[in-house]
């Protein structure tokens, strides 16, 4: 799927998106659906890898089986897919949205329910400071009122950025910086501090993920909470994290952890250490950020949500799956997942 616009962040340019498609068949009962957004340089996974492990492992190992024991059928998948989260994501949201079927309930309830809405972030790539604010307008006119800003290559630039958009939008909008690893600590910590005219939210992912006491440092250093993302890939990162004081906030995607069992896992430690939670996405179909905004519905810990991924692609066969108005995502009556794929 190309990007209505491409973006760029302190590591890459986006320009399209590649997303893999799985449909749990019953025979005569409902049919479950799922989305791996497969991405080399975050969940180490291609496509090709994806399409493979699921033709060889994931057909194999379900085909017969019982599709309402979910916890039974994810436990014999996490180990030969350890190395392909996005795929178990994939079966994990399908197995999950036939259970809803099964139920006949909406996901977001059968998973607890605790809100009906929450309001997402909208993502502003790497520009120009015209241009980054001209968008930041745009995108306040839409309805949002919390904007995440791309950076990580330029420490004066990104805090001009960061300081026009808040002289452009007033006080009223959220302003939350995501440095994709792209600082050195000295770096982050220098932006943090020229930038307390824009009033952040947070800082995301400041430093290298390969390099974890550099985040602990930037947590330990600065006065607004800092938020781990690429450092966050399984159960055993949040508890690292946690452990160690490393961030204040975690954020979750489902692709990276593995699907909506694990990020309730992962949203388990979280809670246990005092630490907020934000639920994120890739470059996502709107199917697998419906799966997303069912885990960020049921829980009433995942306080933050960025579930934008799915905005400016381009011929999204599941465009439709979430209801978006005025910055908020909202809540489906459908059971499951709420969607059905021709």
């Amino acid at each position: 799927m190309r990007l209505a616009e491409p973006y760029a962040t302190a590591y890459e340019t986006v320009r399209s998106a590649e997303n893999v498609f799985v449909r749990l068949d019953t025979g005569e009962g409902p049919q479950g659906y799922g989305c791996a957004a497969p991405d080399l340089g975050v969940t180490g996974e291609t496509v090709e890898g994806t399409l493979q492990v699921l033709d060889d492992r994931v057909g194999p190992e379900l085909r017969g089986s019982d599709p309402l024991r979910t916890a039974r059928l994810l436990g014999r998948l996490r180990k030969p897919l350890r190395d392909h989260p996005s795929a178990l994501a994939a079966v994990d949201m399908a197995l999950f949205d036939l259970l809803g079927k099964a139920a006949h309930l909406p996901l977001w309830k059968l998973l607890g329910g605790y809100r009906d809405r929450i309001r997402t972030s909208v993502t502003i790539g790497i520009l120009p400071v015209k241009e980054t604010v001209e968008q930041a307008r745009e995108r306040v006119g839409q309805g949002f009122r919390v904007l995440k800003v791309k950076g990580g290559q330029d420490v004066p630039l990104d805090v001009e950025r960061m300081i026009r958009i808040r002289e452009a939008v007033g006080r009223g909008v959220e302003l939350r910086f995501d440095a994709n690893q792209g600082f050195s600590v000295e770096e982050a910590l220098a932006f943090v501090r020229e930038s307390r005219r824009a009033e952040l939210e947070l800082i995301e992912q400041p430093t290298p993920r390969g390099a974890p006491a550099l985040l602990g440092r930037v947590t330990r250093s600065v006065a607004i909470p800092v938020m781990a993302d690429e450092s966050l890939l399984n159960l055993r990162d949040a508890f690292r994290i946690a452990r160690r004081g490393l961030a204040d906030m975690v954020n979750v995607k489902l692709m990276k952890v593995g699907g909506i069992s694990e990020a309730l896992q992962v949203n388990a430690v979280a809670r246990s250490a005092g630490l907020q939670v934000m639920v994120g996405c890739m470059d996502e179909s709107a199917l697998a950020v419906a799966g997303g905004l069912q885990f960020a519905l049921a829980r009433g810990n995942v306080r933050y949500a960025d579930l934008d991924g799915h905005l400016d692609l381009l011929d999204d066969p599941a465009a439709g799956a979430v209801l978006l108005k005025q910055g908020t995502l909202y809540a489906g009556r459908e059971p499951g997942l709420g969607i059905e794929l021709s």
